[in-house]
């Protein structure tokens, strides 16, 4: 996502390079630049000129200091200011009631249904919460089957009347049999349509006066882009939804939605989601999301998704058979477990400052590491756990079992054996200081 909007703004920021100080006649074509660029990624030319104007505002006869170029000041300047078009601040969810209701409402293909179940996911996971999801889409029976796969999957139940068509009633009986059951939060998988429609709102509308929801999200998918914030402004004025959920960051997307929608309708974004897997949906930071349009990358997020996947008794047997030179294979591959867990690989290492920009014509699956695992697949325990065992013979062996050119297997022994050879230089740091190991 907003891979084209980074390298326009980049290209406006190379129009004060070398300046000694920002002046009127030095921004102009920058300002404009940002602009246009602001325009082509979907974004209300009344809000781009808006935004470009308080950029200008900013910028004009700030003096530039030793240390900071023209053109990083006005990164900063940017960015401060993107930061505060997507909201300042991430916005709360409340999680309070009993139990609390989260009503979910939007067009239909926005993506509502996956998102209910993801956010069932994180309340389950993160938030220790026992979730009840509803299928209260009385008209598509494929989305009570798609829920009812989703909560098997995650280990959610979910509640639902295939017979009843009254989604008012469903609701009702649904938040009644939370309260009998022990669950602390429902969320509600309201019907959507292919448009905004009459009959829609006045069903959600319905729903929401019937079960008072603590929470009304209103998802939406940002590759719509301005059409995804005209429609939301349309569910605002029926809902009054509390937050805005993108789903689909990963598609082929300008960003318009994510830079207009909060100016639009005065409402946050809540969460982001991206990919079907149930663990892909991350609590909105503008700070953070400013910061990876600007190809600053996203440290903050990387290392939290990491520590998600961090066990702290696992760490500390690992560092042990480090400190021992007893690193293996199996070791190895419960390490690339850890890392597919954190989701999308090139989505990963766009979180890298700098590493974005580098990646961004090459393609990263998330396949990337099947041919590595089908090699530690087709070794025996006994070699996985001893890899100097491992001759020519055994190679050859383990080539035809994977599936892979004997030069493969070299290839990657080699680099096995020198990541060894870096883990033993590691080995001379102190207890505890190992990157990713040790206290947290």
């Amino acid at each position: 996502m907003f891979e084209s909007l980074s390298e326009r703004l980049e290209s406006a920021f190379k129009q004060i390079k070398g300046e000694g100080r920002i002046t009127e006649l030095n921004i102009a074509a920058t300002v404009k630049d940002i602009r246009r660029a602001l325009v082509d990624a979907d974004v209300n030319y009344k809000i781009a000129k808006e935004f470009t104007d308080k950029i200008k505002d900013e910028a004009l006869g700030q003096k530039v200091i030793t240390a900071v170029s023209p053109g990083q000041l006005m990164v900063k300047i940017v960015k401060d200011e993107l930061v505060e078009l997507m909201g300042g601040t991430e916005s709360s969810f409340e999680t309070k009631g009993t139990p609390a209701v989260v009503l979910i409402a939007g067009l239909q293909g926005s993506g509502k249904t996956t998102f209910s179940g993801k956010l069932a996911n994180y309340l389950n996971t993160r938030k220790n919460l026992k979730p009840l999801l509803v299928a209260a889409d009385i008209y598509r029976p494929a989305a009570i089957d798609q829920l009812k796969v989703l909560g098997e999957q995650i280990g959610v139940e979910v509640y639902s009347e295939p017979e009843n068509k009254n989604a008012v009633d469903i609701a009702n009986k649904a938040v009644a049999y939370a309260k009998a059951n022990n669950k602390n939060i429902v969320i509600i998988d309201t019907a959507g349509r292919l448009a905004v429609d009459e009959v829609m709102m006045t069903e959600v509308a319905n729903v929401k006066n019937a079960v008072n929801p603590t929470e009304i999200l209103f998802v939406v998918d940002s590759m719509t882009g301005q059409d995804a914030v005209n429609t939301a402004k349309a569910f605002n004025d029926r809902l009054n939804f509390t937050g805005v959920v993108l789903t689909k960051l990963d598609g082929d997307t300008r960003g318009g939605a994510a830079l207009s929608i909060k100016y639009t309708v005065n409402k946050p974004i809540k969460f982001v989601s991206s990919g079907e897997k149930m663990d892909t949906l991350d609590v909105f930071y503008p700070e953070r999301m400013a910061q990876r349009i600007l190809g600053m990358g996203d440290i903050t997020t990387l290392v939290e998704k990491a520590q998600a996947q961090f066990d702290a008794e696992e760490a500390k047997k690992l560092e042990k058979k480090i400190r021992k030179n007893q690193f293996d294979f199996e070791d190895f591959k419960q390490q690339l477990e850890q890392i597919k867990k954190m989701g999308n690989i090139k989505d990963l290492l766009g979180m890298i400052p700098g590493v974005g920009k580098a990646i961004k014509d090459i393609d990263i699956s998330d396949d990337s590491f099947k041919g590595i695992e089908a090699i530690i697949n087709s070794m025996t325990p006994f070699e996985r756990a001893n890899p100097d065992v491992i001759d020519q013979k055994r190679r050859t062996r383990i080539a035809k079992g994977s599936g892979k050119d004997i030069a493969e297997v070299n290839a990657f022994m080699k680099q096995f054996e020198q990541m060894k050879q870096m883990m033993k230089m590691m080995n001379k740091m102190p207890m505890g200081r190992m990157p990713g190991l040790g206290k947290r």
